[in-house]
């Protein structure tokens, strides 16, 4: 009676370890509805396809700067090749933060791999599956432009999408996700577009890569600013956990609109250019909702604002380049 009394005491005193308010979600697959398309869609986060999609738009019109005809072929497999790496990167980060149980603390939309809705080996596949795409598209590049170099530049471009959360140590673990953000969703994808095109590269495409580098990167600060206390208690440092929620906040308003002094600055020679601002709309909600919020699910509005504003203003660049 007292071993049976001392039994109940001691499972009564059990901790529970998990998010609080996913105490509906159980841990049990046999006990979680299989993931559907819709569920895969939204792993793939459509709402950052914009940041893939800016820098081949802005990397276009940087190319017609310097060459008239447009290269619609090699235009589209850049498209391919970016977006294709933005959403095997989502699915990469999706499995790797989902079996480090990163994701049992999150905030946002439910992923697949920490919900049991999908096998980690299925989400890993299918990751492997959108990197492989990306690189078909650019070997097709490099057999069209005979550029066999770039064939390194691809396969850089591929270990960083899956180190940053994947591996032992991965940099968007330690503070480094903006900087590889910045390199190769800015630079690298707007740089690379106009030079495959063109076979030189503007100083046009510079500050587009820089524009749409920081756009990249203030929409991973508002992703991680939501996340913050969470990534705290999964120890992942990232640069927002590092400098606390003020200095990201003031760093996510720097990045928002360096872009617009640069389109002040193309308006020099390009005219059109001025019409870039007309993104400022979008891009100062997000600043608003960023200084303002209550919640932490405010912030994917702001989130989405800033990747509409990314594309919004690479539109209009390319168009005052083109024009």
């Amino acid at each position: 009676m007292a071993a049976s009394t001392r039994k109940k005491k001691s499972s009564g005193s059990k901790k529970v370890h998990g998010n609080p308010q996913r105490a509906h979600v159980s841990r049990d697959p046999a006990h979680v509805e299989p993931a559907r398309l819709g569920d895969w869609i939204g792993a793939a986060r459509l709402r950052t396809l914009p940041l893939a999609v800016a820098p081949v738009v802005l990397g276009t019109g940087a190319a017609l700067v310097v060459d008239r005809t447009f290269h619609w072929v090699i235009a589209l497999c850049c498209l391919i090749v970016a977006v294709a790496l933005q959403i095997g990167v989502n699915y990469a980060n999706d499995y790797s933060d989902g079996i480090r149980g990163t994701d049992d603390h999150r905030v946002g939309p439910a992923r697949l791999t920490a919900s049991r809705k999908a096998k980690p080996r299925t989400v890993l596949t299918v990751a492997l599956a959108f990197f492989g795409i990306a690189a078909i598209a650019g070997i097709a590049i490099v057999v069209r432009t005979g550029h066999w170099w770039m064939l390194l530049v691809g396969a850089a471009c591929i270990v960083a999408a899956w180190f940053y959360t994947g591996g032992k140590r991965p940099y968007g673990y330690a503070g480094l996700g903006e900087l590889f953000v910045f390199v190769f969703f800015g630079l690298v994808a707007t740089v690379g577009t106009t030079f495959v095109q063109a076979g030189f590269v503007p100083q046009e495409a510079w500050f587009a890569g820089v524009a749409a580098g920081l756009l990249a990167c203030a929409v991973l600060l508002a992703n991680n600013l939501r996340d913050i206390d969470q990534d705290r208690i999964a120890g992942k440092r990232t640069l927002t956990v590092r400098i606390g929620k003020r200095a990201t906040q003031i760093v996510f308003t720097v990045f928002v609109v360096v872009p617009f002094l640069i389109v002040t600055l193309l308006a020099q020679v390009y005219p059109i250019a001025w019409l870039g601002l007309l993104a400022l709309i979008p891009a100062a909600c997000a600043i608003l909702i960023v200084w303002t919020y209550r919640a932490p699910r405010e912030l994917v509005i702001a989130l989405s604002l800033t990747s509409v504003t990314s594309l919004g203003y690479a539109g209009l660049l390319c168009w005052a380049f083109v024009g």
